[in-house]
């Protein structure tokens, strides 16, 4: 089965994308990161050298520590496209990812970002 595109897309050039998003509404590239290692299980470390290693999406998911069992909680529209209804897992994770930090960028608090799961 083909994969799409952006599976190949480098995590290493969509991070500092994420960052850039959040600094333009008043946000951190701590609190992007922040959202990331929730959803991946990644510490700062292992976020680090995903980006150093200059790994795609398809592998910084595959090599994700332990995927937030609460990320199934993750709802609404991302580029017209309901993450819920995804059907691709890689697909469905790298959405679940932008919408994380859609949510940031737009204000919403860190405890319903994170699903009123634990911030630590």
């Amino acid at each position: 089965m083909a994969g799409h595109r952006i599976f190949g897309m480098s995590f290493a050039r969509i991070h500092p994308l994420y960052v850039a998003k959040a600094e333009r509404k008043g946000h951190s590239r701590e609190e992007v990161d922040q959202v990331i290692t929730w959803l991946t299980g990644y510490d700062a470390a292992g976020l680090e050298r995903a980006i150093a290693d200059d790994v795609d999406l398809e592998t910084f998911f595959a090599r994700a520590p332990a995927m937030n069992p609460h990320a199934t909680e993750i709802r609404g529209l991302i580029c017209g496209i309901r993450v819920e209804e995804i059907e691709d897992p890689l697909m469905q994770q790298i959405r679940w990812m932008d919408k994380l930090v859609d949510e940031l960028a737009r204000g919403k608090k860190m405890t319903s970002i994170l699903r009123s799961s634990s911030t630590a």
